[in-house]
Formats: structure tokens, C-alpha cells, sequence
């Protein structure tokens, strides 16, 4: 290993050996006779930097590191200094998720960079977002989810609910859509929910329908429906060629406490 050594008048590079386990090395910044000196426990070793110079011309190019190295260490400057480069590009929030407002919430948007055609051939999704309180987090995706490879995104509060994104291809229900998909196209309101709620509860949703809302928003359809039980908030439109399908759901008793936070989620559902 060698070792860069900084004085105030000049600087030199030192050869050190490998330690063997009963030896400690303590490198001292210190010229003498315009030689370099290495103090072990066992007593000084003098070695003239002239015994070196053809490594040094051959390892030259360790000098700018040995100097970053040490700039810390003899120079003063903070040693977290490069810890601190390293947690900038780690450290940051969930990508798409805002900080969170005056109320505690956070508006997700989904990244336009973001993975996930679901297809080859397919256009990019167009970006969908919604609000959640600031304790909901993204919860990672496995294709044995329920919804599979359709399933795009998830978030879940231990304490609240749990909600998830389906993005589906129109074609697997109508091939006459050309690329520019309503919901209206698909159907009606109770079409859409029978045809694709199994796909949301696991179930058939047959008797489960408690209400049904239209809501036009920004010239774009969403269909809204509460089901249960399972206890279940379903937003349903179409852009481009895919079907969107939000759900948000809870235990009986998340449901019975903090019903109002899930409602106010699914209606936050909007396709960009």
C-alpha cells in the first residue's frame, strides 16, 4: 500500500509493506533530510524517497486520489464529505409522491419515466395520480398478486387501508376503440362494474354493488362504486388504450374508523 503524506513545505509518497497481525503501522507527516518517515510499534524505519521514485512514475496516477483521500484526514476537511455525496443520490423520497400539504396529504403522480407497458407495442400510460395521508406508503408488486402483471402500483397504511392501481389493455374487451378509449365505449356503469370487479375483490361482486356514482371531470368519465362486503371503493376510466381500475379497501374495522380518509382517497383517482 502506499501512502500520500502532506506537510506544510512539501509533499512525498512513502512505500509501506502490509502489516502482519502483530504490528500496527501509524503513518507521522514528518521530513527529514528530505527523506519520509514510517513509525511502527516495533521502532522507526528510514526509508529515502529516492528507493521509490520509479513506482511513484509508474502509480502517478494514485496522486489525485491519494489527495482526496487525505484531505480529509490531514487537511481537516469533514470525513462524512463523500458519505454525504453518496446519501444525495440514495436518500430521497418515493418517486411521483409530493411532500406532504398543510392537511398531511400527498398527491402521487406516476413518473412519466416510469416502467410498465404492459405489452410490447404498447404506447407509454398516460400518468394517473390521487392524495393520500402522509403515513401511506408504496408497497412493492408481485405478478401473484391478484390482477397480475396488470397490477401497476400499490400503497398500504398499517393502520388505515390499502389501495392499488390496475392498468389493463382495452383490447382484451373491445377492438374497436382505436387507441382512444372512454369509458362509455367499454359500457355502462353496471357493465363495467360485473365485467371487471372479480378482477379487483377476487369475487363476483353480485349483490355486493351498494351504490353507483358518475363523475365527469376534466372531460374525461370515472365510474365510482362502493361494494361490500369485501369493504371496497372501485374507480373505474379509460385513456389512450387502457382501462384504469382504482381500489381502495380496508378491514371492517379500518372501514368503520377511518372510512372518511378512504373515501376521500378514491375520489382523489383522476388520469392526468
Amino acid at each position: 500500500m502506499r501512502t500520500a503524506l502532506l506537510t506544510s513545505d512539501s509533499f512525498c509518497w512513502t512505500y509501506q509493506p502490509p502489516a502482519v497481525p502483530s504490528q500496527s503501522l501509524v503513518v507521522q507527516s514528518s521530513l527529514e533530510h528530505g527523506t519520509c518517515r514510517t513509525k511502527a510499534e516495533n521502532g522507526l524505519v528510514d526509508e529515502e524517497a529516492e528507493n521509490f521514485s520509479g513506482i511513484l512514475k509508474r502509480r502517478s496516477v494514485l496522486l489525485s486520489a491519494g489527495v482526496s483521500l487525505f484531505s480529509s484526514a490531514v487537511l481537516g476537511f469533514p470525513r462524512e464529505g463523500l458519505a454525504v455525496v453518496k446519501q444525495g443520490l440514495l436518500a430521497g423520497r418515493i418517486p411521483g409522491l409530493s411532500e406532504p400539504n398543510e392537511q398531511g396529504w400527498r398527491t402521487y403522480r406516476r413518473p412519466d419515466e416510469k416502467s410498465g407497458g404492459h405489452g410490447v407495442g404498447w404506447s407509454p400510460i398516460i400518468p394517473y395520480l390521487f392524495s393520500v395521508p402522509q403515513d401511506w406508503e408504496e408497497v412493492p408488486v408481485s405478478i401473484a398478486d391478484l390482477g397480475g402483471t396488470e397490477i401497476d402500483l400499490r400503497f398500504g397504511s398499517s393502520k388505515e387501508g390499502r389501495l392499488s392501481v390496475i392498468v389493463a389493455p382495452v383490447l382484451r374487451f373491445a377492438d374497436n376503440l382505436d387507441g382512444d378509449a372512454t369509458i362509455e365505449k367499454i359500457g355502462r356503469p353496471e357493465t363495467v362494474i360485473n365485467a371487471f370487479g372479480p378482477e379487483v375483490i377476487g369475487e363476483n361482486v353480485e349483490g355486493k354493488v351498494m351504490s353507483i356514482n358518475v363523475v365527469r371531470d376534466s372531460g374525461r368519465t370515472y365510474y365510482q362504486y362502493e361494494l361490500e362486503p369485501p369493504h371496497a371503493l372501485i374507480t373505474a376510466t379509460a385513456a389512450g388504450n387502457r382501462l384504469y381500475l382504482f381500489n381502495v379497501t380496508g378491514s371492517g374495522l379500518q372501514w368503520k374508523r377511518h372510512y372518511k380518509d378512504l373515501k376521500k382517497i378514491a375520489d382523489s383517482f383522476r388520469v392526468v
